[in-house]
């Protein structure tokens, strides 16, 4: 139950917002740790300044036209959801997914805000993407896409306006083509206007594995305060992308066994541990199935096609994939399975009743909006060095994330304590973003 002063702040919400049960769920969620906060400082209930943080600033929508390879228009719908930028320009990523729509773009708008607070960075949060799917195009058909995209959100983007990033179906191929037209229709190099950039031309080292070790890094400081850690412990990834792959590689560095990871066709177990090598040539070069990489894994590697990966037996499990892919019944197996921890590398993947089952049980949980922020926060350390004309090494920037991720970790951990719910990281997340946007919207007056 909601505090009584934030029931109608919801239930606004849900007025003004008919249909977009992700971003409903998110808000919820930030509201629920909030009561604590506006019995202690009533002041934050006034001048409608949750009401504020919970609209977003501006939402565009745009059509797509773009021309495929047998010369047929198509049509996408593109979005960017500026959300918040009282910390500082919009920074969120662009997702490509057939599944996208408003409402999904505003959830994740609404989680960047706090996850980019949480880093200490000046960013402010946005999120942007299209229904497109480029599972299955040419890579001609994509650049012609991200170029008739890049041609309408040009115009909303500048590295002190809004500075998007990769997501789903974004990586560093589509980012090139969009930053390639962004300097065609400007006509300047501004590098700091798209992050995720290939090392040639901007970019900046750890950001391709920065989402999955930074959600290592936060775990594993969480691991430390019940004195435990990663060495030994069996692990189960959710999602074979971008994320699931880094994770597992941080996990293997500090001596954890990946058992198990999954894509939508259904999930890999291999007791011996997931060769990483075969993994990223499946899925990064081929472009393949888990199912291929249990195939060229022989006899060692099972696929269980359609099933749940948290069916696995594990210590510690790392969702990684989409929102809302481990629910309640995940997570009551994961609990009678033993589970000791659980490191949200995807945004917001577990459900509301998972959540409260693994809080409940008393597990480590790390939220997505804390764990997962590696990335936005080595975006934001690219823009540093874009702002500099400057290159840093891979390990002072690998450093530097680290410092970064125990530093959320600690005030995430620290607030928990602080509003009566040691070990609550969902509370201590969710307070410590508030509390940093809040202050600086008081800041800047009625904005």
């Amino acid at each position: 139950m909601l505090d009584e002063k934030l029931e109608p702040i919801y239930a606004d919400v849900l007025r003004r917002n008919p249909g977009e049960v992700e971003f409903h769920q998110a808000v919820h969620e930030v509201l629920d740790s909030l009561g604590a906060v506006v019995a202690k400082h009533p002041d934050y209930a006034e001048g409608a300044l949750i009401e504020r943080i919970c609209e977003p600033e501006r939402q565009i929508i745009f059509r797509v036209p773009w021309v495929d390879d047998r010369g047929q228009v198509q049509i996408n719908r593109g979005f960017r959801v500026q959300f918040n930028s009282a910390l500082g320009p919009f920074k969120g990523g662009l997702r490509f997914h057939p599944s996208v729509f408003l409402g999904t773009i505003k959830f994740l708008g609404f989680e960047q805000t706090f996850k980019n607070a949480l880093t200490g960075m000046p960013i402010g949060g946005g999120k942007g993407g299209s229904d497109f799917d480029p599972k299955g195009r040419s890579d001609n058909e994509i650049m012609r896409f991200c170029q008739s995209f890049m041609t309408e959100l040009y115009r909303h983007l500048g590295e002190y306006t809004d500075v998007p990033a990769g997501d789903i179906g974004v990586g560093q191929r589509e980012i090139g083509y969009m930053f390639g037209q962004y300097k065609r229709m400007t006509n300047r190099y501004e590098s700091g206007v798209l992050t995720g950039k290939g090392l040639t031309w901007g970019g900046s080292r750890v950001r391709t594995e920065a989402t999955g070790y930074g959600a290592v890094y936060f775990v594993e400081r969480m691991l430390a305060r019940r004195n435990q850690s990663f060495d030994g412990k069996r692990v189960i990834v959710s999602g074979a992308g971008n994320v699931a792959i880094y994770t597992i590689a941080k996990v293997q560095q500090l001596g954890g066994r990946v058992v198990a990871c999954s894509d939508s066709e259904g999930y890999v177990v291999e007791e011996n541990g997931i060769d990483l090598a075969v993994l990223r040539e499946i899925k990064e070069r081929k472009r393949g199935r888990i199912a291929d990489y249990a195939k060229a894994r022989g006899a060692g590697a099972t696929f269980v096609a359609n099933g749940r990966v948290w069916d696995v037996p594990a210590d510690v499990a790392m969702p990684s994939a989409t929102q809302n892919e481990l629910n309640g019944q995940d997570a009551r197996t994961l609990l009678k399975n033993g589970v000791k921890a659980v490191g949200e590398g995807a945004n917001m993947p577990c459900t509301p009743e998972a959540v409260r089952a693994f809080l409940d049980s008393g597990i480590l949980f790390a939220p997505g909006k804390a764990a997962n922020a590696g990335g936005v926060a080595t975006s934001a350390l690219e823009m540093q060095q874009n702002a500099s004309r400057d290159s840093w090494s891979f390990e002072a920037t690998e450093a530097r994330l680290a410092k970064i991720m125990h530093s959320i970790h600690d005030d995430c951990a620290r607030t928990a304590e602080e509003y009566g719910a040691p070990d609550n990281y969902v509370l201590g997340a969710n307070v410590a973003g508030f509390i940093r946007v809040a202050e600086a919207m008081r800041a800047l007056g009625v904005i």
